[in-house]
């Protein structure tokens, strides 16, 4: 048991709602932020009570900023938490947001998990957060509910969205620039973590791989009977340097 679930058991004061299983993952991302005072972004204030929840992980000098529709939520704030009412799905909204929270390091995306709500934040804020930030959206499983928008691989759920970004994680490799080509996302993600219900991102500023190699070379390449090549991987790799 992690101390965001010590937290979790123990706690009698405001309401917190989690799948048990989240509190595993959010260790494995955000453990490397304790301490560290970092700027935590929330979309789904609700009761109030993961506020309180970050502030005690993170630490005392921690800054949270907890987002939600419900303008009742405001009553929520207090020393080192900070609460901004408006619409997840509003992108003028969501970029006004951008210029009052200076920093980001961590956002985590419980919000009202429609399609576009999600869509919407990840297109305008995924960019904001910070070079080796993390992003995480969490209940992705509404991508397979009807009344939020989704349906299994229904074009525009989170699910379907979230699959092409794997595509852009790998452009580097992409021989048909015209289809996959290398652009910011490629640049600034260094990798993507799928669970159930949850994609988290780690950002790392990224370039080109490269390759090498050690040792020689003792058997020939293979060419199979009828004499097509099909050429290995490692030949591949040689005739592309």
């Amino acid at each position: 048991m992690n101390d965001l679930e010590r937290f979790f058991e123990a706690n009698t004061d405001r309401l917190i709602h989690k799948w048990r299983h989240y509190f595993e993952i959010y260790d494995r991302h955000f453990a490397r932020f304790r301490g560290q005072s970092p700027h935590v972004v929330e979309f789904g204030v609700s009761q109030g009570g993961s506020m309180r929840m970050w502030k005690d992980y993170f630490g005392a000098g921690a800054t949270i900023h907890g987002v939600d529709i419900n303008p009742h939520c405001k009553q929520f704030e207090e020393d080192g938490v900070h609460i901004h009412i408006g619409d997840q799905e509003n992108r003028a909204f969501l970029r006004e947001l951008a210029q009052r929270i200076p920093k980001i390091d961590i956002l985590i995306d419980d919000g009202g998990h429609t399609m576009g709500q999600q869509i919407a934040t990840f297109e305008e804020l995924f960019p904001r957060i910070d070079a080796n930030g993390v992003y995480l959206c969490e209940d992705m499983h509404t991508s397979y509910w009807p009344d939020w928008g989704g349906g299994y691989r229904k074009q525009g759920s989170f699910v379907e969205y979230t699959k092409l970004l794997i595509d852009k994680l790998n452009a580097w490799h992409s021989m048909e620039p015209d289809k996959l080509a290398v652009d910011d996302f490629t640049r600034s993600a260094h990798s993507m973590h799928f669970y159930d219900s949850i994609v988290a991102i780690e950002k790392r500023p990224m370039v080109a791989p490269s390759h090498s190699m050690t040792g020689n070379a003792s058997i020939p390449a293979y060419e199979p009977p009828g004499g097509v090549q099909k050429m290995g991987l490692i030949e591949r790799l040689v005739k592309r340097r």
